[in-house]
Protein backbone atom coordinates (compact mmCIF):
# COMPACT_ATOMS: atom_id res chain seq x y z
CA UNK A 1 0.00 0.00 0.00
CA UNK A 2 2.86 2.68 0.17
CA UNK A 3 3.25 3.34 -3.03
CA UNK A 4 -0.68 5.14 -2.13
CA UNK A 5 0.31 6.38 1.12
CA UNK A 6 -3.17 4.91 2.40
CA UNK A 7 -3.25 2.60 5.68
CA UNK A 8 -3.92 -0.76 4.87
CA UNK A 9 -7.05 -1.24 7.62
CA UNK A 10 -9.20 1.58 6.58
CA UNK A 11 -7.89 0.74 3.22
CA UNK A 12 -9.19 -3.25 3.72
CA UNK A 13 -12.89 -1.68 4.91
CA UNK A 14 -13.20 0.14 2.11
CA UNK A 15 -12.00 -2.73 -0.64
CA UNK A 16 -14.91 -4.67 1.68
CA UNK A 17 -17.74 -1.63 0.76
CA UNK A 18 -16.38 -1.65 -3.27
CA UNK A 19 -16.65 -5.28 -3.20
CA UNK A 20 -20.47 -5.26 -1.96
CA UNK A 21 -20.82 -2.17 -5.14
CA UNK A 22 -19.46 -4.96 -7.16
CA UNK A 23 -21.71 -7.88 -6.54
CA UNK A 24 -24.51 -5.24 -6.67
CA UNK A 25 -23.71 -4.04 -9.93
CA UNK A 26 -23.21 -7.62 -11.46
CA UNK A 27 -26.82 -8.54 -10.44
CA UNK A 28 -27.63 -4.76 -11.72
CA UNK A 29 -26.10 -5.88 -14.95
CA UNK A 30 -27.47 -9.28 -15.67
CA UNK A 31 -31.31 -7.51 -14.78
CA UNK A 32 -30.67 -5.35 -17.37
CA UNK A 33 -29.75 -7.77 -19.93
CA UNK A 34 -32.88 -9.83 -18.96
CA UNK A 35 -35.21 -6.37 -19.32
CA UNK A 36 -33.51 -5.73 -22.21
CA UNK A 37 -34.61 -9.40 -23.65
CA UNK A 38 -37.52 -9.59 -22.27
CA UNK A 39 -39.18 -6.10 -22.97
CA UNK A 40 -42.78 -6.59 -25.36
CA UNK A 41 -45.27 -3.81 -25.43
CA UNK A 42 -46.18 -0.29 -27.25
CA UNK A 43 -42.73 0.63 -25.44
CA UNK A 44 -40.42 -1.56 -26.63
CA UNK A 45 -38.07 0.23 -28.85
CA UNK A 46 -37.55 2.65 -26.42
CA UNK A 47 -36.77 0.88 -23.34
CA UNK A 48 -34.58 -2.14 -25.26
CA UNK A 49 -32.72 0.79 -26.40
CA UNK A 50 -32.47 2.63 -23.40
CA UNK A 51 -31.73 -0.93 -20.61
CA UNK A 52 -29.13 -1.63 -23.31
CA UNK A 53 -27.39 1.69 -23.00
CA UNK A 54 -28.00 0.91 -18.99
CA UNK A 55 -25.92 -2.62 -19.30
CA UNK A 56 -23.43 -1.37 -21.23
CA UNK A 57 -22.48 1.19 -18.90
CA UNK A 58 -23.13 -0.93 -16.18
CA UNK A 59 -20.30 -3.26 -17.39
CA UNK A 60 -17.94 -0.71 -17.50
CA UNK A 61 -18.43 0.23 -13.78
CA UNK A 62 -17.99 -3.63 -13.12
CA UNK A 63 -14.76 -3.03 -14.73
CA UNK A 64 -13.53 0.37 -12.95
CA UNK A 65 -14.68 -0.95 -9.72
CA UNK A 66 -12.75 -3.93 -9.67
CA UNK A 67 -9.75 -2.15 -11.02
CA UNK A 68 -10.29 0.28 -8.16
CA UNK A 69 -10.31 -2.38 -5.78
CA UNK A 70 -6.62 -3.79 -7.72
CA UNK A 71 -5.58 -0.26 -7.17
CA UNK A 72 -6.33 -0.25 -3.48
CA UNK A 73 -3.66 -4.03 -4.00
CA UNK A 74 -6.64 -6.38 -3.05
CA UNK A 75 -8.15 -8.86 -5.43
CA UNK A 76 -12.09 -7.78 -6.64
CA UNK A 77 -14.63 -10.52 -4.94
CA UNK A 78 -14.84 -12.64 -8.69
CA UNK A 79 -17.57 -15.30 -8.52
CA UNK A 80 -21.23 -15.18 -9.52
CA UNK A 81 -22.55 -17.29 -5.95
CA UNK A 82 -20.07 -15.07 -3.81
CA UNK A 83 -22.30 -11.83 -5.35
CA UNK A 84 -25.69 -13.32 -4.69
CA UNK A 85 -24.79 -13.49 -1.41
CA UNK A 86 -23.03 -10.39 -0.69
CA UNK A 87 -25.34 -8.19 -3.39
CA UNK A 88 -28.31 -6.00 -1.64
CA UNK A 89 -30.35 -6.79 -5.30
CA UNK A 90 -32.38 -9.76 -5.88
CA UNK A 91 -32.67 -11.05 -9.07
CA UNK A 92 -35.57 -10.07 -10.76
CA UNK A 93 -38.03 -12.74 -13.03
CA UNK A 94 -38.33 -12.14 -16.68
CA UNK A 95 -42.47 -11.69 -17.21
CA UNK A 96 -42.60 -8.17 -16.06
CA UNK A 97 -44.45 -5.56 -17.61
CA UNK A 98 -42.43 -2.56 -18.62
CA UNK A 99 -43.64 -0.45 -15.99
CA UNK A 100 -42.76 -3.31 -13.47
CA UNK A 101 -39.38 -3.43 -14.98
CA UNK A 102 -38.48 0.42 -14.58
CA UNK A 103 -40.22 0.32 -10.88
CA UNK A 104 -37.63 -2.29 -10.06
CA UNK A 105 -34.95 -0.87 -11.62
CA UNK A 106 -35.90 2.18 -9.63
CA UNK A 107 -35.67 0.25 -6.05
CA UNK A 108 -32.22 -1.33 -7.08
CA UNK A 109 -31.13 2.30 -7.88
CA UNK A 110 -31.94 3.26 -4.57
CA UNK A 111 -29.95 0.16 -3.14
CA UNK A 112 -26.72 0.93 -5.16
CA UNK A 113 -26.62 4.53 -4.35
CA UNK A 114 -27.08 3.70 -0.28
CA UNK A 115 -24.19 1.29 -1.06
CA UNK A 116 -22.37 4.10 -3.24
CA UNK A 117 -22.59 6.73 -0.29
CA UNK A 118 -21.29 3.61 2.30
CA UNK A 119 -18.20 3.73 -0.65
CA UNK A 120 -17.89 7.11 -0.12
CA UNK A 121 -18.59 7.56 3.58
CA UNK A 122 -15.69 4.31 4.42
CA UNK A 123 -13.01 5.94 1.85
CA UNK A 124 -13.46 9.93 3.00
CA UNK A 125 -12.73 7.59 6.73
CA UNK A 126 -9.55 6.31 4.88
CA UNK A 127 -8.67 9.78 2.81
CA UNK A 128 -9.38 7.80 0.20
CA UNK A 129 -9.64 10.89 -2.64
CA UNK A 130 -9.58 8.35 -5.30
CA UNK A 131 -12.56 6.31 -4.47
CA UNK A 132 -14.52 9.08 -3.43
CA UNK A 133 -13.71 10.57 -6.82
CA UNK A 134 -15.22 7.60 -8.76
CA UNK A 135 -17.86 6.65 -6.82
CA UNK A 136 -18.87 10.48 -6.42
CA UNK A 137 -19.29 10.62 -10.44
CA UNK A 138 -21.13 7.22 -10.41
CA UNK A 139 -23.77 8.73 -7.67
CA UNK A 140 -24.19 11.86 -9.94
CA UNK A 141 -24.87 9.98 -13.04
CA UNK A 142 -27.13 7.32 -11.35
CA UNK A 143 -28.93 10.16 -9.55
CA UNK A 144 -29.68 11.48 -13.50
CA UNK A 145 -31.00 8.11 -14.75
CA UNK A 146 -33.23 7.70 -11.65
CA UNK A 147 -34.94 10.78 -12.76
CA UNK A 148 -35.33 10.01 -15.78
CA UNK A 149 -36.88 6.70 -15.43
CA UNK A 150 -38.83 8.46 -12.84
CA UNK A 151 -40.12 10.51 -15.49
CA UNK A 152 -40.90 7.92 -18.15
CA UNK A 153 -43.17 6.08 -15.64
CA UNK A 154 -44.73 9.52 -14.67
CA UNK A 155 -48.29 10.46 -16.09
CA UNK A 156 -48.41 13.14 -18.36
CA UNK A 157 -50.54 15.01 -16.46
CA UNK A 158 -48.39 14.93 -12.86
CA UNK A 159 -45.93 17.82 -12.68
CA UNK A 160 -42.56 17.80 -10.09
CA UNK A 161 -42.78 19.55 -6.89
CA UNK A 162 -42.20 23.43 -7.31
CA UNK A 163 -39.09 24.68 -5.30
CA UNK A 164 -41.01 27.95 -4.29
CA UNK A 165 -44.61 28.47 -3.71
Amino acid sequence: MNYLGLNSDKTKSTVEQLNVLLADYHLYYQKLRNFHWNVIGKNFFDLHEKFEELYEDAKIKVDEIAERILTLRYQPTSNLSDYLKMSNLEESKSELSDYEMIEILLEDHGAILKQMRQVVKTADDAGDEGTIDLIGAYIRELEKTSWMLDAWKMKTKEVHTPATK
